[in-house]
């Protein structure tokens, strides 16, 4: 009865299944582990962004690399900043996904060493080449509060660094490189500032990242392994079917093999 089972058909589709079924419990699992590193980030965006700032010389120094634990970590530091090396940051979205850039300024720390602040997005200059206008930070001695980022590359940001930019355009915010345009030592990562606020709202702040949003990816797991349950219900219901088919094909020819006339017997001499 089942023997259509070992027919080339029947192979096929059942080693397909098989090869489906772990293949489909893998992608469950993938997509559960980014759920899970979704809702870890958003507590610690959560806990850093709620916790007390602290002077950013106590969490990075020169040629320091921000660890993840401290990603969005509330910093304060006070100093002067050094507008005659502010530089733009190409191909920066605003709140509302307009093009842009970021101004970037060094502010000179009163103890000694500087940091890169991120004083938010401007529109960018209607000519490539030339400097977009941007509003002047504040002169004398400012206290900035912010939250600390890491240096951007290219691997970890996508963004390709080109060479050959207009004079204080730049695509990566990075500290090293920075360095050596200053000519001094510059504390790794930079501050995204949040205060105080720019009169006018200019340069426009930075939006807090998003700690309450888990994306699709738990759903997406579970549709997975529900795909995976399907895959033997399936299977069966196909051969139940073929089953079923194969029985009326058969009661069919036996129907048509009754109802046929015998053969008439020859006639006597």
């Amino acid at each position: 009865m089942y023997r259509f089972l070992l027919t080339r058909q029947w192979v096929i589709l059942t080693l397909l299944g098989l090869v489906l079924i772990p293949t489909m419990i893998e992608l469950g699992f993938w997509q559960f582990h980014r759920h899970e590193h979704r809702v870890a980030q958003n507590g610690l965006i959560s806990r850093n962004l709620e916790a007390q700032p602290v002077p950013v010389a106590d969490l990075t120094s020169p040629g320091h690399t921000v660890p993840r634990e401290d990603y969005w970590r509330a910093v304060s530091a006070t100093g002067t900043f050094d507008t005659e090396h502010e530089v733009v940051v190409r191909r920066r979205t605003s709140q509302d996904d307009q093009i842009g850039v970021h101004v970037l300024t060094p502010l000179d720390l009163r103890d000694g060493g500087t940091v890169l602040v991120n004083r938010g997005w401007v529109p960018a200059a209607p000519n490539q080449t030339a400097y977009p206008d941007v509003p002047p930070a504040p002169r004398g001695e400012v206290t900035v509060t912010g939250r600390l980022k890491a240096d951007e590359t290219t691997g970890s940001s996508g963004i390709k660094d080109l060479a050959g930019l207009p004079d204080r355009q730049v695509m990566l915010i990075n500290s090293e490189q920075q360095s050596q345009l200053l000519s001094r030592k510059v504390l790794g990562g930079y501050v995204e500032q949040t205060a105080p606020r720019p009169a006018g709202n200019s340069p426009e702040q930075i939006a807090a990242p998003d700690d309450s949003s888990i994306g699709p990816h738990m759903a997406y797991a579970v549709q997975w392994w529900l795909f995976v349950a399907a895959v033997p219900v399936g299977w069966l219901i196909l051969v139940r079917r073929e089953l079923r088919d194969r029985a009326e094909a058969a009661a069919g020819d036996a129907q048509a093999g009754a109802r046929e006339p015998g053969r008439p017997e020859p006639a006597d001499v």
